[in-house]
């Protein structure tokens, strides 16, 4: 019986290629070099299953290829604002992504970027890095505190929810949050966090602001220049969602102006090619998109597509379809 073509757009945990390997017939993407616009149509005329990340993009002009094969796109990822769903739905192409995997592991990098922005860490690494650092001085580098501090969470899905856990255990912090529908469930137990009214409400009252709702047209710059404006000017902006959440030029306006102490990045707009002028800013914490990047993260995030797979050449119901 010939095996179903599978074509992975980028490298996986190795333990997951090699379990698709002994039940399709795979592809795999040998140079990790992310795939133009003509391959990826091309692959999907070719396979019966395209298995893209969130570094492909996948518009209209894509899955509108004609003559298709392929019936499923396997997303390596939860988020899939960089697929065109409604093509996707009219092409009868079928989405699955990869939730539930990788809660903590994006929630301990957002509690990363918020103490790495509160205490300066990355300019401080650059300080030692470059040999400027002098010694230590009473007044040197002061920075703000975390423990007690109020992180406002915008979105309250399951990452935020464990990044609140870690901040009011671990740090005494209080917790505030929004999230549109009203009655939001916490999956925590004994965790004390209350819903403001409006994100307006959430920016004027907390120290933290950590971002944790998709991307997409209805979020696309969520955070623009006057919401920044509404933030304490000894605030700091984290976002793990998506880079299109936050309006790059009002971000860097605000961070140049001090209206903002400081952001913590690990997603951008137009990612990998982020805005240069976050690269000229000491208050600003940058890291290349580390969310999940745990070994036994990414590996489970195969893994789901891998069952993903099989359960739609089975005919079985799919576990994570989101189209």
């Amino acid at each position: 019986m010939t095996k179903p073509k599978v074509l992975l757009t980028r490298r996986w945990p190795a333990s997951v290629e090699a379990k698709l390997q002994q039940r399709y017939d795979v592809t795999l993407n040998e140079t990790d070099t992310p795939l133009t616009a003509q391959q990826l149509q091309a692959a999907l005329q070719q396979y019966d299953a395209v298995c893209p990340t969130v570094c492909d993009s996948l518009p209209a002009a894509v899955l509108t290829v004609e003559n298709k094969r392929c019936k499923i796109l396997g997303n390596f990822g939860v988020g899939y604002n960089h697929i065109d769903v409604v093509a996707a739905q009219q092409q009868g192409l079928i989405i699955t992504n990869t939730p539930g995997v990788l809660t903590e592991s994006t929630a301990d990098i957002a509690m990363t970027l918020l103490l790495m922005s509160a205490r300066r860490g990355a300019e401080g690494d650059r300080l030692v890095r470059s040999g400027q650092w002098t010694g230590w001085c009473p007044t040197q580098m002061m920075s703000s505190d975390v423990t007690g501090a109020t992180l406002g969470l915008i979105g309250f899905g399951r990452i935020a929810q464990a990044m609140a856990r870690k901040a009011h255990y671990g740090f005494g912090m209080k917790i505030l949050y929004f999230k549109p529908s009203p009655a939001a469930p916490i999956l925590t137990e004994n965790l004390p966090a209350a819903r403001c009214d409006s994100i307006e409400q959430l920016l004027s009252q907390t120290d933290f602001v950590s971002l944790h709702c998709p991307g997409g047209v209805e979020t696309k710059h969520l955070i623009n220049a006057q919401r920044l404006a509404l933030m304490k000017p000894t605030a700091h902006l984290i976002n793990t969602a998506r880079g299109d959440v936050v309006d790059s030029v009002a971000l860097i306006a605000a961070l140049k102006a001090r209206t903002i102490a400081g952001a913590g990045l690990d997603v951008y707009e137009n990612e990998p090619q982020l805005d240069s002028g976050f690269l000229t800013l000491d208050n600003v914490s940058l890291l290349p998109h580390l969310g999940s990047a745990t070994i036994a993260t990414r590996t489970a995030m195969g893994e789901k597509v891998l069952a993903n797979l099989e359960a739609f050449f089975t005919r079985q119901t799919l576990i994570d379809r989101v189209v």
